[in-house]
């Protein structure tokens, strides 16, 4: 059977891993009729609980997910993980390390790693990866892990494809949660200081709950302490994504009108992109550029 987008898809009741990197690959150039993207939308028999992890570079993002990808699989759930690299600005490549730094599960056959360039998305994601996440729902894993680039006032997408959010932060983080506060405040569902280790932790966690008391969300939002090259704190973690799964309120809120409306501007965005990009990539002489203007 040829390895099209529509047969690879017919045969995700395999479960096999390689024809799901194949449909990832796909999916990321987005190639394939429309029609063949049409069972992605369907309604899925069992979805994945997506968890996004986000923060600043530096704040421990991998490792915290590496520790959280053991602990979710010794309690026998099957587990994949979407790492948003960042893209170079000039050649939109980008240094796919997967194989690096979750290598400790890279064999187990009941994890799997993708990792894609942002493509100099100012979300945090690449406008393939919605398309990609429903393809894991398709494969039915328990859990999915999404790791973007970094996060700041421009970069909270992440919010609308997970549906629990972990925001990374460090003890050194004090003055940079300042300029960030609005849309952490917006899209975390826990916050998490990793390197609790350093010093300063306990202090910057205390200023985090503080202000999330000031901000009437001291209910719904946690405040952890981790260090995850420790292995400390991520049971407390696990205990929360365990929670949420069970809950089932997640496949709810999948049909929130926001949620489909920013898959489908990202997706609409992508398709005027690349019209655009094909229109640039014929311009030869300052008459040609000219024609842009009819």
């Amino acid at each position: 059977m040829s390895d099209t987008l529509a047969a690879l898809l017919k045969r995700r009741k395999n479960k096999s891993f390689q024809d799901l990197a194949k449909v990832l690959t796909l999916l990321e150039r987005k190639s394939g009729k429309a029609a063949d993207y049409r069972v992605l939308f369907e309604p899925p028999r069992a979805p994945s609980l997506r968890i996004g992890v986000t923060g600043p570079p530096g704040a421990g993002k991998s490792t915290l997910i590496a520790q959280l990808v053991k602990d979710l699989r010794s309690q026998g759930l099957t587990v994949a993980v979407l790492a948003v690299d960042p893209s170079s600005p000039f050649t939109q490549g980008a240094i796919l390390g997967d194989r690096i730094r979750f290598s400790d599960s890279f064999n187990d056959p009941g994890v799997f790693i993708r990792s894609i360039g942002s493509r100099g998305s100012s979300g945090g994601l690449t406008a393939a990866a919605y398309l990609m996440l429903r393809a894991f729902d398709l494969w039915n894993f328990d859990v999915v892990l999404i790791e973007t680039v970094g996060v700041g006032q421009t970069e909270l997408e992440v919010m609308y494809v997970a549906d629990f959010v972990i925001v990374t932060l460090v003890p050194e983080s004090g003055d940079a949660i300042q300029a960030m506060k609005a849309g952490l405040l917006e899209i975390a569902d826990v916050f998490v200081v990793n390197k609790a280790d350093r010093p300063g932790a306990d202090a910057f966690a205390r200023e985090l709950k503080d202000s999330l008391e000031l901000g009437g969300d001291a209910e719904n939002v946690k405040v952890l302490l981790t260090s995850a090259t420790k292995n400390d704190g991520i049971s407390a973690l696990t205990k929360l994504i365990s929670s949420e799964k069970d809950k089932k309120k997640f496949i709810l809120n999948r049909k929130d009108k926001r949620r489909l409306q920013a898959e489908a501007r990202a997706l609409l965005l992508l398709n005027e992109s690349q019209k655009l990009e094909k229109k640039i990539q014929k311009i030869r002489t300052p008459k040609d550029l000219a024609s842009c203007l009819k």
